[in-house]
């Protein structure tokens, strides 16, 4: 088994200097330099002291074969925490995959294929890929409404929401170990999130085009600005289907105008802001080419969101729904312990408690007619 590889992978993936890791294990530099080195085996309390250290699960450690490739793409990398915030959302995706694989109910990513060559991507490229994801995965006419559930309990694709700056970022991952993964900043409002989300869609469904596999490991890079913009084109054309913005939008005309009201019903139909909805109408040629033009009438529609906008922010979970569930059939069906679940929760061993306690009968079951 190749730990001493591991243990500096996950050291170096996770931004730690020994000094630093000294003081979170009260292992010394020495001792690590050495169990790096494969000198000397450390003791199993010493490896899962290291691996609460660098956001690892112990079972990282004892596996054989390479090291698997978690390449994570940012939009925007953070300047503070980078690499705490990157191994944080590892582990988290790490922990869904063994939470799939511990209840049998592992679900492989399942998203459109797409082919093409970076050099000759267009945006019609990626408003033809928007088409064909919105009719792949029964999108709607109001994809916004569907995106998250469907990508997470269709798709296989492991969402999580985290703090961090800068708020206009967002991150996605794919890994031969647990598939593919996005983190979206929880501090964004909802219609936001919406808009990276399927921004870093298209990167997960673009990945082989656009980027190189990198050899023995993980690193951390930022797409181009090209390549941002033709993600941006993406979202768009997803998110807001260009028929039904038009038959959205004309049902509110009036004498040939668009009451501002109107503009505000719309946005908040498909989910999406305003200034979204704006430009977007700006590039359907609904409203006059002068790019000025469009931009003061954002400025003014932002300022007078508060009359015409009653939205609410509601912060969202920072583990998915399907997480928590496979969890809790984790720990009925005892493929992990009450101190790993509360782990895996971020909860105390006491809460955790109260759902061992609530747990249904194993032969529990709902009958059901021959129709």
């Amino acid at each position: 088994m190749n730990v001493s590889e591991r243990l500096r992978y996950a050291r170096e993936r996770a931004g730690l200097k020994g000094p630093q890791v000294r003081e979170m294990t009260g292992i010394g530099p020495s001792s690590l330099s050495e169990f790096e080195k494969g000198r000397r085996q450390p003791s199993l309390a010493q490896l899962q002291k290291l691996a609460s250290a660098y956001r690892r699960s112990l079972s990282f450690f004892l596996e054989e074969g390479s090291i698997p490739q978690e390449q994570v793409l940012w939009r925007e990398k953070p300047e503070r925490e980078a690499a705490d915030l990157e191994a944080h959302f590892l582990r988290l995706c790490e922990q869904y995959h063994n939470l799939e694989v511990w209840t049998g109910e592992e679900l492989p990513v399942c998203l459109p294929q797409t082919s093409g060559r970076a050099e000759r991507y267009g945006y019609s490229d990626a408003e033809a890929l928007a088409k064909r994801v919105r009719d792949a995965l029964e999108l709607g006419d109001r994809p916004g409404l569907a995106l998250l559930p469907v990508l997470e309990e269709v798709c296989g694709v492991k969402i999580f929401h985290l703090d961090f700056e800068p708020t206009g970022t967002a991150a996605s991952v794919k890994s031969e170990t647990f598939g593919a993964g996005v983190l979206l900043n929880a501090g964004n409002v909802r219609w936001r999130r919406n808009f990276d989300l399927a921004h870093e869609l298209f990167h997960l469904l673009t990945w082989d085009i656009f980027r190189e596999p990198v050899a023995n490991g993980a690193t951390s890079l930022c797409a181009t600005g090209e390549e941002e913009r033709l993600a941006q084109c993406f979202a768009v054309n997803v998110l807001m289907p260009s028929d039904a913005v038009r038959a959205a939008l004309n049902r509110k005309v009036k004498d040939g105008r668009l009451p501002l009201e109107g503009l505000f019903d719309v946005a908040r139909q498909f989910d999406v802001s305003v200034e979204a909805l704006l430009w977007h109408m700006h590039n359907l040629h609904m409203l006059s080419d002068d790019a000025d033009a469009t931009k003061a009438l954002i400025e003014r529609a932002k300022s007078l969101s508060p009359m015409f906008e009653e939205r609410r922010h509601t912060p969202p979970e920072k583990l998915p729904e399907r997480y928590k569930s496979l969890a809790i059939k984790a720990l009925r069906h005892g493929a992990m312990s009450v101190g790993r679940f509360a782990e895996y929760l971020d909860i105390s061993r006491k809460k955790a408690m109260t759902y061992v306690r609530q747990e249904a009968a194993e032969d529990e079951e709902i009958p059901l007619t021959s129709a």
